[in-house]
């Protein structure tokens, strides 16, 4: 721990260990999961150590943030694989960014997450979650953008119910996911947030190997847990 503002802070040695925590703090809540979507990258060894707990199969949600014009590092959205995406308005109009640009950035990012995916897959199919009670997971929330994509986007694949589950998050980003998923459980919200990345020491970036070697390990052990499923609908996708 350390101090903000003389308050006492969480911090994770990484993300492994941040993902202990959250797994530790999950099964004692004693709710009963189907299986676990992790948000690549920064999310699957987060959501490798819950789904091991659990008991459960893990999987993975690609999702591409999209990009303001002129700007890169700001997002005025975010769109999943299977091109279930959301759109910032105020932001939209803020930059400027006209229909043709929107369209434009969607295809290019919805490219971009198709090729992740097939390339962590591997020729494997996606886990079916259909009727399950899944748990998305991330290594953090700030705005919580990527993750109301991630939503969407299990809601269209037929998860009967959904929770957003991470170690920390940022008071607003937390409670605006709770427009769209069932539940949402930070573990920590800090007062002070400014970035995820302040609450590890190490933050290292996540490499696409490290997600496709978490992600095997995954599928070659045993699920513990029977999986449940309840009938659902999934809702029209949400622009």
């Amino acid at each position: 721990m350390y101090q903000v503002s003389g308050r006492d802070v969480t911090v994770f040695e990484n993300r492994a260990e941040a993902g202990r925590g959250l797994a530790e703090a999950l099964v004692k809540q004693g709710k009963p999961y189907g299986a676990v979507l992790g948000l690549t990258r920064g999310g699957v060894p987060v959501s490798y150590e819950v789904a091991s707990a659990l008991g459960v199969p893990m999987d993975i949600l690609v999702v591409k943030k999209l990009r303001a014009p002129l700007s890169e590092e700001l997002a005025i959205g975010a769109v999943a694989a299977d091109g279930t995406h959301v759109l910032h308005k105020e932001v939209v109009n803020e930059v400027g960014a006209d229909e043709k640009y929107i369209a434009k950035e969607l295809q290019l990012r919805r490219d971009e997450a198709r090729e992740a995916e097939q390339r962590y897959r591997g020729g494997h199919a996606a886990l079916d979650i259909k009727g399950l009670a899944v748990l998305i997971v991330d290594d953090g929330i700030a705005t919580g953008a990527s993750l109301e994509a991630a939503v969407l986007s299990a809601r269209q694949r037929g998860a009967q119910t959904i929770t957003v589950a991470t170690p920390v998050g940022s008071r607003g980003g937390c409670e605006a996911l709770k427009r769209v998923a069932d539940e949402v459980f930070c573990m920590t919200r800090p007062v002070d947030f400014w970035a995820v990345g302040m609450f590890y020491r190490d933050f290292t970036q996540v490499s696409d190997d490290e997600v496709i070697k978490l992600l095997d390990k995954s599928r070659s052990a045993p699920a513990k847990v029977e999986q449940k499923r309840q009938p659902s609908e999934a809702p029209p996708q949400t622009v």
